[in-house]
């Protein structure tokens, strides 16, 4: 029972920034963003909106919007508070461990409420570079292969999948050919695959 008891425990910084948060979207505000981003679907049960100010190449101000459990909030306030000064680059290298161990630790069904908080920043960052006509070189920097035999990466999986191109793994396989060399991928393709439908609410 005790060790029940402990999975549902939360760390006092996740209290306080859940009681707390920070950077919230307020649209009395009436602040402008150069970036937004947006990921989760409220059928899933989490939906995120990242909104970045930009200056000399740095996040200058960031606001954040989320529907979702005290985790999704906790982890989305910790996040923005990560990135305030931080170039584009190293933003985008922002992942879910970072802000789960400065949170000092999320339930670990819990976990991937932090996933979103770095996915609504890079998609920002993404449409901040667009609107700007710049370049992104920073999404291939994090980009992580799961098949070896054919070089499908993550985050060719996540766009499938946002797209709606592939609403299957057997739409993911006739697209991308996981699975058809040595076959050692398959149960991380799948577990990627489901990740990110949850994720975009597919």
């Amino acid at each position: 029972m005790d060790s029940f008891m402990t999975q549902w425990v939360y760390t006092d910084t996740v209290k306080d920034h859940f009681m707390n948060p920070r950077n919230i979207w307020k649209k009395e505000e009436n602040w402008e963003p150069q970036g937004v981003g947006e990921v989760g679907s409220l059928a899933c049960g989490d939906q995120m909106r990242v909104g970045i100010q930009v200056k000399d190449g740095k996040i200058s101000d960031i606001r954040w919007l989320t529907y979702g459990c005290a985790s999704a909030i906790a982890s989305t306030s910790m996040m923005s508070e990560l990135v305030k000064g931080m170039t584009l680059e190293e933003a985008y290298k922002i992942t879910p461990s970072m802000i789960t161990d400065a949170l000092g630790g999320l339930p670990e069904h819990k976990f991937h409420c932090s996933v979103l908080g770095d996915k609504a920043l890079r998609a920002a960052i993404d449409d901040y570079l667009e609107k700007n006509g710049m370049d992104n070189p920073y999404r291939k920097n994090v980009a992580k292969i799961i098949c070896e035999c054919k070089g499908v990466t993550d985050q060719m999986i996540e766009e499938l999948v946002k797209t709606d191109q592939a609403k299957t793994l057997e739409d993911l396989q006739r697209l991308t050919g996981y699975g058809t060399g040595c076959g050692k991928c398959k149960s991380k393709v799948a577990l990627q695959f489901e990740e990110y439908k949850h994720i975009y609410g597919k």
